[in-house]
């Protein structure tokens, strides 16, 4: 852990936490989110050629009996994961024989029902991440990183889906957008860039340029409508941020991938760096959950989930 030189970051993580391994047997693990059972919820990737065509899982960890159980295979190459007001699970459906939309389930009956599928008619890229506001709007990232099917959508986009389950293209003005997240009063709206270029490495004869911008961005948020595009954290040539989380102090948690020093960097709300994290592979996403006043950062990295004890408590 390397806090900052005036020792803010000494207020995250507890005091002689260790970071805890609680799975390894993913392929890929991404979007991990707190139920409404107290479990985590978080996803497996598995791309298709190279996975020996796995079809992408869903696991649930629970905290009370460290048990892990899969609940969902194939999950429609689920990236994202997020829980609505009424409990039911929400997921971004990637492309590589992914089902590409935004389908929610019901995990009581266990009925689903895409809650967007197609812009202007056309299928969505590969939507990636996504967080939804206390008035049900749900906001979802659609860049490209694999897949077989054609790109229809002329941008990588920014949606936002409403409660009357109109769909709208928020955002355009990001190279490849991945994570999502909002601040606790819900006034802005954090936009991770994480361009790596090239879309299949596999029919690459000549040398890539593979990474384009890598930055963290905050737009300003007023009834589903977002403007004013800043840049909060640059990260130049390192491979930057994928997903990000904000604590109710709004704080905002960056898992970056960087070759050099993966981790979970920790930023204030104006992007100012404060705390880190050092693990021992690239994370892919994290959330904060807190329940019998006790906060834990869960991450996904590599085909593991880790957890580490912190001491701000998760934004409602």
């Amino acid at each position: 852990m390397k806090p900052d030189p005036q020792g803010l970051g000494d207020q995250i993580p507890v005091p002689g936490a260790k970071l805890e391994q609680l799975f390894d047997r993913g392929f890929y693990t991404e979007g991990p989110a707190e139920g409404p059972d107290g479990r985590i919820y978080f996803c497996d990737i598995t791309p298709t050629f190279l996975s020996n065509m796995a079809a992408g899982n869903i696991w649930a960890y629970d905290p009370t009996d460290g048990s892990t159980t899969l609940i969902r295979s194939p999950s429609g190459m689920a990236s994202g994961i997020q829980f609505d007001a009424a409990g039911r699970m929400v997921i971004a459906g990637a492309a590589d024989f992914g089902c590409r939309a935004v389908i929610r389930t019901d995990l009581q009956t266990g009925r689903s029902h895409i809650l967007a599928g197609l812009y202007r008619g056309r299928p969505f890229n590969s939507p990636n991440d996504l967080v939804i506001d206390r008035g049900g709007r749900i906001y979802f990232t659609d860049p490209r990183y694999f897949g077989h099917e054609p790109i229809e959508q002329p941008v990588f986009g920014i949606y936002r889906i409403d409660p009357d389950g109109s769909v709208h293209l928020l955002l355009a003005d990001v190279s490849k957008p991945n994570g999502i997240e909002l601040s606790p009063d819900e006034k802005t709206l954090y936009v991770v860039e994480h361009d790596i270029r090239i879309l299949d490495r596999r029919f690459s004869d000549v040398p890539v340029r593979d990474m384009g911008e890598m930055r963290i961005l905050a737009y300003d948020l007023e009834e589903g409508v977002a403007r004013n595009q800043r840049i909060l954290v640059d990260y130049g040539a390192e491979k930057g941020a994928d997903g990000i989380a904000v604590d109710s102090a709004g704080n905002i948690y960056a898992a970056v991938q960087s070759r050099q020093r993966p981790g979970i960097r920790i930023y204030t709300a104006r992007g100012n760096p404060i705390s880190e994290i050092e693990l021992p592979a690239a994370p892919s996403n994290i959330t904060l959950c807190t329940r019998n006043n006790q906060t834990h950062l869960y991450i996904t990295a590599a085909n593991g989930l880790y957890r580490l004890a912190t001491r701000v408590p998760a934004k409602s």
